[in-house]
């Protein structure tokens, strides 16, 4: 294996579909339309010098080191900000352009310290490299001249032109003393973060790069997507990893493992050593970009709380006790099969992963179904996204997004709702606010003000800031005003939608009670604004509907999910680029563990367990029968196990404990199970009512796929070995054996192998096909061999769309004078899900604990001043954290994150689900928030039994 190096053609791709022939040095090269000369020179195969210039940001022309002479034009001019034009003749070479490039070379290196054997980025510094390139032999002028990089002038006063090295940023250091004022750091964190953190400050020879309002980098507004790092020719922006380590020497292509954008990295290896993750160009999702989460912290996957041993205890007021992997596995299967001769078949479940990859989920479902031979099988998927299954297979016949991230570069209007791409979805909210920059309008339908309604060079055109709980009156308005205006397309809906259910959803959606100002009294939005952003939509080109758990994490999220899709219908913005429905998935596989069987009714690939045809397929395989009815969901296992007639259940890579809403409600049934099996990295929050504890593996540890938001299967490749000794789905067939199975998989592409065989959407997927894609979007089969980046091109997956009526059913959780909040949740940038991973991380100096955002007006009449502690109460429960006052959020409204166990925010939760799928109704609560003294003492006792429940027995 050997460091990939990807080729950087010095100005980006022209998308142009004429193309332009030119000469290069004597060879003749075709390019698109719009092409740099000097990226044209690179196709052709030839390198001009170039300092300024990267093919992730525009041509800049700073460098001066890009010269060529252009036959019948005078000078030289930059090669990366002139295009091509058909027939011309370009040389790169002459005594002429070698003079220049080596004057140029001299005075950056006039200014520049010479100490490269002992710089971190020797070896991988573009500025050596063209010294080499340009055969700079001297340089004249000498360092005694006034310069940046020394300390002292030659008479020993202080270098006024010289500044330290900001080391704040936990992740990496800037150290001006080495910067060239290139400009491609503070380009990069405009065209690419979009976050306009970076500037020059200065003119001339003062001229600097500075991080906001010269102030350090962890102060300023930088986000630490590393996109200033990536860029940086030198070493003034470096990994302090590199710098710690050295530089790597290997690199391997894998796939993030945080949220459910999918980025694709290289994972720079020294020996068994990760140096740095650098996002990899040719990724698909990301192309070559990142946020703080996948570009730096991985460090959790070393972190000394990680548990490496397998470890087992009789009871959970017992210590831990480590044991082999032999002994645990026998604890557990011995445990699990005697729960099920004493309680019954239906006694024990799973609970699937979304962290893990598509083969081990395949196997902990493939677990309970051959195995334990019932359907008790659910996964956080369900938490957070089934709604969204629900809802598009009802109206489109297919449970997933229609579009590929590269869909948004052809948007004309986007519309956002209950979603804040540019914290849980950073890379794509980053892409999001490039079409924005170039015109593309934006509809953000949010109780809370995100960075999405105005920020740097980004303004919404409507922000309706509803109220919670009101997704389906705002969604149910805006198809009123289409409808009731005339702004429905016509031919779309005569050719790809059943008319006659079209017919009945207008004579719904007609009615003056579904009307903007009918609305206005339930979501509080003013009609107008509903009216604009309605018409906005629908007149204003290709409209893309962009969503998230702010949608299903209600009791209504499936009805606003089929509202979602009737907008679209109406509009014909579904079947081609720019387009479409897409739902931003919270975690890396969400959308592979709802394919891959993960629910108690569904079988892989979307059948339901009653369909004969489809348990036939696996019944051949596995020669087992497998139940026709369907097993139970997560809540339903917390309520038997209550009852007495649920007692085992292995959860693989899930904290249900601090993820699920009710705590109390989760913590009671964990603990009237006679076997819980937690299969993780650490001892969650779960684990506190474990019996059995096996350890798990990262994502760095083991082969596999996910499949990101935009239905994207993606290789997870294996960068060093399982320091636990497994990857996870060698647990799981361990597991299984210990059981009385035989399974006898010996590499996770053998899983593919079955799920491909087995599995419509995957018929045609393979290793190979991955390596040789790179990555495929599902269904891959034989009519789609190369996969399918656009869903419904021609018709419906279903056939015919279905328009169904979306009637506004209030939820029973309702706000009056002991609960006279609505709280909502949800995330933060640095940090996610509920931060197993992240707050083992440096991350924790961005967002060290939770805080409740409240409204001025709010705080005010209740005496709360910024920082004080509060106290945060419900009908289910109680808890404590800081305040935290902004107008972020409208009156009535407060909004917490649940990354950090000491606040345990779900414990104030209720069991409020969705009507369709039982999707927990996390966004909608009724609180009452009071001042406090510290924390509650339900947190206290809570803490003080999971300190109880994580003694390890020193061994012997």
């Amino acid at each position: 294996m050997t460091l990939i190096k990807e080729t950087d053609f010095g100005t980006p791709q022209s998308t142009a579909e004429k193309t332009v022939t030119i000469t290069v040095d004597g060879f003749d090269v075709s390019v698109p339309e719009g092409t740099s000369v000097m990226r044209a020179s690179m196709e052709a195969g030839i390198q001009v010098p170039k300092l300024c210039a990267t093919d992730m940001v525009d041509a800049f022309g700073s460098c001066r080191l890009c010269l060529v002479e252009i036959e019948g034009r005078r000078g030289t001019p930059a090669s990366c900000t002139t295009l091509v034009e058909e027939g011309m003749q370009v040389r790169t070479q002459t005594d002429r352009l070698k003079g220049l490039r080596r004057g140029v070379m001299e005075l950056y290196i006039s200014d520049h310290p010479l100490d490269c054997l002992t710089c971190a980025a020797n070896g991988d510094c573009e500025l050596q490299d063209m010294a080499g390139a340009v055969g700079l032999r001297d340089v004249r002028y000498g360092a005694d001249a006034q310069n940046h990089f020394k300390m002292r002038d030659g008479g020993g006063e202080v270098n006024a032109c010289w500044k330290p090295k900001d080391e704040s940023n936990p992740y990496f250091t800037y150290d001006p003393a080495k910067c060239i004022v290139c400009s491609r750091c503070v380009r990069a964190c405009e065209e690419v973060q979009g976050t306009f953190a970076l500037t020059i400050t200065g003119r001339g020879f003062d001229s600097r790069v500075t991080a906001g309002m010269s102030e350090s980098f962890l102060d300023s507004e930088c986000v630490s997507c590393g996109a200033c790092v990536q860029a940086c020719p030198t070493g003034t922006l470096q990994e302090k990893s590199v710098i710690d380590i050295g530089q790597p020497e290997r690199s391997v292509v894998t796939t993030c493992a945080y949220c459910g954008v999918g980025c694709s990295f290289k994972a720079e290896m020294r020996g068994d050593e990760l140096v740095r993750m650098v996002p990899y160009k040719d990724g698909k999702a990301n192309r070559g970009h990142s946020c703080v989460k996948g570009r730096f912290a991985y460090g959790y996957a070393a972190h000394q709380d990680r548990i490496l041993n397998p470890m087992v205890r009789e009871s959970v007021d017992l210590p831990w006790r480590e044991v082999s992997w032999d002994e645990a596995l026998s604890f557990a299967a011995n445990k699990m099969k005697g729960i099920q001769q004493q309680y019954g078949k239906e006694s024990v479940g799973v609970i699937t992963s979304s962290r893990c990859t598509n083969e081990e989920t395949y196997l902990v479902q493939k677990l309970t179904r051959a195995v334990f031979e019932n359907n008790n099988t659910d996964t956080c998927a369900r938490v957070c996204h089934s709604p969204t299954g629900y809802g598009l297979g009802q109206t489109f016949g297919t449970s997933a997004g229609t579009q590929d991230f590269d869909s948004v570069e052809h948007s004309d209007v986007v519309l956002v709702i209950g979603a804040n791409p540019t914290d849980g979805h950073p890379v794509f909210g980053s892409r999001l606010k490039k079409r924005l920059r170039q015109g593309a309008k934006l509809i953000v339908i949010d109780p809370r003000r995100t960075d999405l309604v105005k920020s740097p060079h980004i303004k919404a055109s409507h922000h309706l800031a509803l109220r919670p709980g009101t997704n389906v009156a705002i969604v149910t308005a805006m198809a009123h005003v289409i409808v009731t205006e005339g702004l429905f397309d016509e031919a779309f809906i005569r050719e790809r939608c059943d008319m006659d259910e079209f017919q009945d959803y207008v004579e719904f959606v007609s009615n003056p009670t579904n009307s903007p100002e009918a609305a206005e009294l339930l979501t509080g939005v003013p009609a107008e604004e509903v009216r604009g952003a309605a018409r906005l939509y629908a007149r204003g080109g290709n409209g893309a509907i962009y969503y998230g758990l702010g949608v299903t994490e209600h009791s209504q999220g499936s009805t606003t999910v089929i509202g979602i899709a009737n907008l679209a219908m109406l509009t014909g913005n579904i079947g081609k680029k720019g387009v479409g429905v897409n739902p931003l998935r919270g975690q890396n596989n969400v959308q592979g563990s709802c394919d891959m069987g993960s629910f108690p009714h569904e079988l892989p690939g979307y059948r339901h367990v009653k369909n004969a045809d489809a348990r036939d397929i696996y019944e051949q395989i596995w020669g087992v029968t497998i139940s026709d009815e369907p097993g139970l969901r997560i809540p339903n296992m917390l309520d038997a196990a209550v009852e007495g007639t649920f007692k085992g259940i292995y959860v693989q890579g899930e904290d249900i404990l601090q993820s699920d809403p009710d705590t109390k409600h989760v913590a009671a049934g964990l603990a009237a199970m006679e076997c819980v099996i937690v299969h993780d990295l650490f001892l969650n929050e779960t684990a506190n009512y474990a019996h059995v504890f096996l350890p798990g593996s990262t994502f760095l540890e083991k082969d596999g796929t996910f499949t990101n938001a935009e239905r994207r299967i993606n290789r997870v490749r294996k960068v060093m070995a399982p320091r636990n000794g497994y990857a996870d789905w060698e647990v799981t067939q361990l597991l299984a054996n210990a059981m009385g199975a035989k399974w006898n998989y010996t590499h996770p592409s053998q899983i593919m192998e079955e799920i491909a065989a087995t599995t419509p959407s995957f018929a045609n997927v393979t290793y190979d096909l991955l390596e040789e894609q790179g990555s495929v979007q599902w269904p891959c089969n034989d009519e789609m061999p190369e996969g399918t980046p656009t869903m419904h091109l021609d018709g419906f997956v279903r056939g015919k769309g279905r328009f169904i009526r979306t009637d506004y059913v209030a939820t029973d959780e309702k706000t009056g004078p002991r609960f006279p909040l609505l709280l909502t949740t949800g995330r933060i940038l640095s940090q996610y899900n509920v931060g197993a991973q992240t707050r083992r991380t440096d991350n924790v100096v961005w967002h060290e604990e939770d805080v409740l955002e409240i409204h001025p007006h709010d705080a005010e009449v209740r005496g709360i001043k910024d920082g004080d502690w509060l106290k945060l109460m419900s009908r289910s429960g109680e808890t404590s954290l800081r305040a935290n006052v902004t107008d972020r959020v409208s009156t009535g409204v407060v909004y917490t994150t649940f990354h950090h166990p000491a606040t345990q925010a779900n414990v104030v939760t209720t069991d409020y689900s969705d009507w369709a799928t039982n999707c927990p109704e996390y966004k909608v609560t009724a609180v009452q928030v009071s001042l406090s003294n510290g924390q509650t003492d339900w947190q206290e006792e809570y803490q003080e039994h999971a300190a109880r429940s994580r003694r390890i027995e020193a061994a012997e």
